[in-house]
């Protein structure tokens, strides 16, 4: 009996329906860059110095500017000529009445300042006003800076919890609803933030963010791997990357646009609602409703897939009969089936510390490496153009070499690249900056070989929660790799490139473990995974069975 993918062959593997659908699931992955990597911008901290009610006060009544204000009350850092302390002031009281406009200080130490005792911040800050930021608003500098790192923390706790909850919905209630529900919820959470009325609030917000969406990018990049030939998985898979690179670029020219956070925020988060019109636009995943018995929603599908590309739906599936279902298609999915045979198990594991490391060396790379120094905007968007690169070595390769030798070779690249550059002198920085692009170069060709891979291992039963199982070791990542960074640079600088080399380079031999999966229709039950574990396609155990799975 034919397969889902020989079906695909008659109605076309990747026609005018497909590319339309294609290009209308990767925008989510826009919308989601602006989630991960917004909190740049909407928690950038401005410059800052300790406010005092008397010294506004003052400062109205001389009519000092803030530079001037600034100027003549905020001490000097010693050994750096025009910086000013952040964090303490002049312990004095500046209610004096003998204070002058011009030499304010002058009365009370001769015209030096090195006599004058310093104390912390006790009124709040006063912060520069050509933008507005989480941290101008909330007060996050100082003692409380670590606060701006928590925001990050708890968008990958959601993200860890959206992998969970929406990976297992969407193999449950199907691909569609998953996206709508998630679109919404990320809209609404988003404009929530910006009227946070507290940091705690904030918080609680941002942490709802990262459930839906990482609900609506995986559940987007799942459906659309299901509509398409095998032979096409691999170029949706890279572009719908590359996407998501996009809103990397993008994003600091409107951050550079839009100086208030607030705006920024409702910006980058109103045009999801825009997203709710899929529920016209985009169909449920045909392959997912076979699984669940539902033929003859899928056979509709697929007819309406038929017709946009300029074909017929064949007679022969017309006319097909419900057989018998498979007890495996219609089980709930659950979390331990991913554990339940002996290849699951091994893929799973590999996978999963695939994605963990991905994400602690990719993140990791960033914060360090920081690519420019100076201006944020411009050194941000050169960090975004660096990623493009490693997407079209992957598209060049993939398929010429298959899966597994790429996924390893990008690991073991910048596992290599890690451990040189921190064996480089400080005075050779050019050749340690060089290093440290193609290390992240390395790294971002892994992070985008793990999506696709991850969704070819899997059985469409449980190819979702399988994503999203997997991919939650990159949340866990996410949360750890600014604790590991600091941490071991606090005892020596060039530590966490030792440990991203070591972690990599043991990822790229991991990878050489699990099945090549190139050229290969997408599994369907788990017999077929194992199958395609012990070295065999999974198509040649398929057409022997008369199972459910086999009909179509």
């Amino acid at each position: 009996m034919p397969t889902f993918d020989e079906l695909l062959v008659d109605i076309g593997e990747f026609g005018s329906y497909q590319k339309r659908v294609f290009l209308l699931t990767c925008v989510p992955g826009i919308l989601f860059s602006f989630v991960f990597v917004g909190i740049v911008f909407l928690g950038d901290t401005p410059a800052h110095w300790c406010r005092s009610p008397a010294v506004d006060e003052i400062r109205e009544k001389c009519g000092w500017t803030w530079e001037e204000e600034r100027n003549f009350t905020v001490p000097q850092l010693k050994g750096a000529e025009g910086s000013f302390s952040q964090c303490e002031q002049y312990d004095i009281h500046w209610n004096s009445t003998d204070l002058s406009c011009g030499k304010p200080l002058s009365h009370s130490t001769n015209y030096s300042t090195d006599g004058i005792h310093l104390t912390p911040c006790k009124n709040g800050w006063n912060f520069d006003t050509s933008k507005t930021t989480i941290v101008s608003e909330y007060d996050l500098v100082c003692e409380h800076a670590w606060k701006v790192d928590l925001t990050q923390a708890f968008l990958n706790v959601g993200l860890l919890i959206g992998a969970v909850v929406t990976g297992y919905g969407a193999d449950r209630f199907g691909r569609k609803l998953c996206i709508l529900i998630s679109v919404f919820g990320l809209g609404v959470s988003g404009v929530a933030m910006a009227f946070s009325p507290n940091y705690i609030m904030l918080l609680l917000f941002r942490t709802i963010q990262g459930v839906f969406g990482k609900g609506a990018w995986m559940a987007s990049f799942v459906l659309v791997t299901e509509i398409v030939g095998s032979s096409h998985r691999r170029v949706v898979s890279i572009v719908a990357q590359i996407f998501f690179t996009f809103g990397v670029v993008i994003l600091p020219g409107i951050a550079y646009l839009i100086p208030s956070w607030k705006a920024l925020q409702l910006t980058i988060t109103l045009p999801t609602f825009i997203l709710l019109i899929y529920f016209w636009l985009i169909p449920e995943s045909p392959r997912w409703l076979l699984n669940r018995q539902k033929i003859k929603e899928a056979l509709k599908i697929a007819a309406d897939i038929a017709k946009h590309n300029g074909r017929s739906l064949p007679e022969k599936y017309r006319e097909m009969k419900l057989l018998e279902p498979n007890p495996e298609d219609l089980s709930n999915p659950s979390f331990l089936d991913l554990f339940r045979t002996s290849q699951m198990r091994k893929q799973t594991f590999i996978l999963m510390y695939a994605w963990f490391t991905s994400a602690v060396v990719y993140q990791g790379l960033i914060m360090r490496l920081g690519i420019v120094g100076g201006n944020l905007y411009l050194g941000f968007f050169i960090s975004g153009i660096v990623e493009l690169p490693a997407a079209f070595i992957i598209l060049l390769t993939i398929d010429r070499v298959g899966r597994r030798l790429p996924f390893a070779t990008a690991n073991i690249v910048a596992g290599v690249a890690c451990l040189i550059t921190a064996l480089i002198p400080e005075d050779i920085n050019w050749l340690k900056t060089t290093l440290a692009v193609i290390g992240r170069l390395g790294i971002t060709m892994a992070y985008e070989i793990v999506y696709l891979v991850n969704s070819e291992l899997y059985p469409t039963s449980l190819r979702n929660l399988g994503v999203s199982a997997c991919s939650s070791l990159s949340d866990v990542g996410g949360i750890l790799a600014p604790f590991l960074l600091y941490r071991l640079a606090s005892v020596w600088i060039e530590l966490p490139l030792i440990l991203y080399g070591v972690i990599a380079l043991l990822c790229g031999g991991l990878v050489m473990l699990l099945p090549e999966t190139n050229g290969i229709d997408l599994p369907e039950t788990v017999q077929d995974v194992e199958t395609l574990g012990r070295g065999h396609k999974v198509q040649v155990k398929r057409n022997k069975s008369k199972t459910r799975d086999s009909c179509i």
